[in-house]
Order: C-alpha cells, then structure tokens, then sequence
C-alpha cells in the first residue's frame, strides 16, 4: 500500500480573475420616481434594484439607471454596466462592450474596473490579448490596494509574463503579502508556498504554516493539504499526526483528491486517526473516481485482499488497471501478476508478460524478478 506526499507547488497556471456571478434576489414593489438629472438619486436606485431591497427583480433595469449614470460619467455606475455586459445579465452579453464600460471606469481610477480590465487584457476577452497592459491595468488597481489585483500582479511577476524577470519573485512576494494581509486566501497560500520554497523570500517553513493555516481557516482546499503535510512531516510546526488528519478531511470534503488519498492511508494504518479499513477504502475510492493513480492502486489492494471491503478480484483488476494505464509501475506490476494467475480476469501469459515489461521499465525490481522467472 502506498501513501504519497505531494510535493508543494505554486497554484497559478492559468491566472482567472475570481468573480462574484451572483446578483442578489430583488422583492416585488413598485417602482418609485427618480430624477433622472440627479445621479446620486439614480445610482441609489439602481443600487437598490441590485442588493435586494424591496423591488421586483430586473436586471434590465438595474442596467437602464446604471446606464444613465454611466453616460453621466459616474464611475462606479461604469464598473457595474461592465459587469452587466460582461455576464449577460440584464442586457446582451458583450465582452467588449464591457471592456468599454471598464475602460471608462478605470481611466477615472476605479480599482475594480481597472482590475477586471486587466483581467480582460489578460484573458483576450472584449479587447486583444495583451500581458503588459494586463499588467499596466493590475499594478494601477494593486496600487490603490485592490487585493485581486495585488494578487494576479504577482502571479505574472512569479512567472514572469507581462513583467522584466529580474527581481520577478521577490516582486510576486510583495504584491502577494500585500493582498493576503488584506486576507485574500489563494494569496496567502501562494505566499506560503515561495516561503516553503524559499523563492523571492528567505525560506521559512513556520512562515509558510502560518499563512497556509490563514488561507485554510478560510477553508482554501489546497491550503488545507499543505498546512496537513506539514504537521504530517512536523515541517515549520510540532508534529501531529492527528492535525494532520484534521487538514486532510477538511480539504476531503472539498473534493480534494490528494488529501482524500492520504487520509484513506492514515484511516488504513491508524496514524492519527482510529483505524478503519473501510473509512480507508471510502476515501480512496473518492480519489479514485478522480483519477488519482495511487488512490487506483490502494483500493485495488483493497479489493484484492477484502480489506475493508468485499474481496473482488475483479475489481482489483480493474482499479489495477486504471492506474496501470496512467503509468504506475506497482499497479502495472499487480496487474501483470493477476493476468498470469487468471485472478480477476481471463488468464493470458501474453499480457502478463506486456504489464510486467511496463513495469520492470518503470523501476520495479519485483516485476523484473518475476519476468526473468516466468519468461
């Protein structure tokens, strides 16, 4: 049985901006009079169709009193009719007339329109890809102290797209520090992990348990797995098998295949938890199902031995398989012996010998010992 400990990495890949989708629900009421020359009048009641607070539900005309303001130049007014467009709520969506909208905002200085035009630039959407105006638009809003921005800053800066290279971690860092002491989560993580790493900051194991832990308490799922492996490993912070647990089924529930795999392995060995082989197998197979190759081979071994479930060698063959086709040289290995023996499937010497060559391939000295045997 196996347990893996995944190695830390930087969550940034493809950089998204986090948008809130949601416009609350509005109440049925009747339309009170507005004076369409006063924009503090207008914006108020377009405000109030948005946030729910007694007026029949219309986006369309949460977008007729933004649109009047917006004309009027009222910036906040701009943002939300970017916003609008942008989703498709109330009005056709249209990116670039969002972008239009954001564009005008933002010229006037307002953070969340020049970060979400940043992001726009960023993602090539309503307007031409462009990083260094991605990153002319997030360093203008990070600049004003939007935590978004702050955090996508050094997300380009960590991997150096839009921005010079040099100094680019120590620069990803600041902004990052900016945005999680503003308690952005996925910022706090990310600041955790160039502390594990040591990257554009002087390494500091307790540092990044400190931020993990912030980002976590907010229950970020990767956060979760980290802040676990490290008091699995007593990394940065005292040893704890049992917090380590804690982290992991909390990230579990979330959906979070890696942290379903170790705690399955901690449920089968009783480190830190009471030992349960069938909590074991009902979070490995959670992982599993997600395609986690290791998560396929531990509840192979399940079914293989009727730990903690029914024992099926048929469905020990086939989990075998699953991870011996993403490359698993245990799993390949397993999988080749149950051919030979005809134990959950159609016996056949052929593919026994092909699942054994793949895994001897792969380094396992055992499936290399028996291919010399049965050859």
């Amino acid at each position: 049985m196996k347990k893996i400990i995944i190695t830390l990495c930087l969550m940034i890949g493809s950089i998204t901006f986090a948008q809130n989708t949601n416009i609350p629900p509005l109440k049925d009421i009747a339309i009170p009079p507005a004076n369409i020359e006063d924009a503090t009048a207008q914006f108020n009641l377009g405000d109030t169709y948005d946030n729910g607070e007694g007026l029949e539900q219309s986006y369309s005309k949460v977008v007729y009193w933004d649109k009047k303001l917006a004309e009027l130049g009222h910036a906040e007014a701009q943002y939300n009719l970017g916003k609008a467009y942008y989703y498709g709520k109330g009005v056709e969506q249209s990116y670039s007339q969002a972008v239009y909208w954001y564009k005008e905002a933002a010229e006037q200085g307002d953070a969340k329109a020049q970060s979400k035009l940043g992001a726009a630039y960023y993602d090539g959407k309503g307007v031409e890809k462009s990083k260094s105006q991605a990153v002319y638009w997030w360093k203008k809003a990070a600049e004003q102290g939007n935590a978004d921005a702050q955090f996508l800053l050094g997300a380009v800066y960590s991997i150096g797209e839009g921005v010079e290279k040099s100094k680019s971690k120590s620069q990803a860092v600041y902004w990052w520090k900016k945005a999680a002491e503003q308690g952005k989560a996925d910022a706090q993580y990310n600041l955790g992990v160039a502390y594990d790493n040591g990257e554009g900051v002087e390494q500091s194991y307790s540092q990044a348990v400190y931020w993990w832990k912030k980002a976590a308490e907010q229950g970020y799922a990767n956060a979760q797995f980290n802040l676990g492996i490290a008091y699995d490993n007593g990394k940065g912070v005292e040893q704890s098998h049992s917090q380590a647990v804690y982290w992991w089924k909390k990230a579990a529930e979330q959906g979070y295949a890696n942290a379903q795999l170790n705690l399955g392995f901690a449920y089968s060995i009783g480190e830190g938890v009471e030992q349960s082989k069938s909590k074991a197998v009902y979070w490995y197979k959670k992982a599993a199902e997600q395609g986690d190759a290791d998560a396929q081979y531990n509840l192979g071994n399940a079914y293989y031995n009727g730990k903690g479930v029914e024992q099926s060698h048929s469905q020990a063959v086939y989990w075998y398989k699953k991870a011996a086709e993403q490359g698993l040289a245990a799993a390949q290995n397993n999988l080749g012996i149950a051919y030979y023996n005809g134990k959950g499937v159609e016996q056949s010497k052929s593919k026994a010998l092909y699942w054994l060559r793949k895994a001897c391939n792969n380094q396992d000295d055992e499936a290399c010992e028996l291919l010399n045997k049965i050859k």
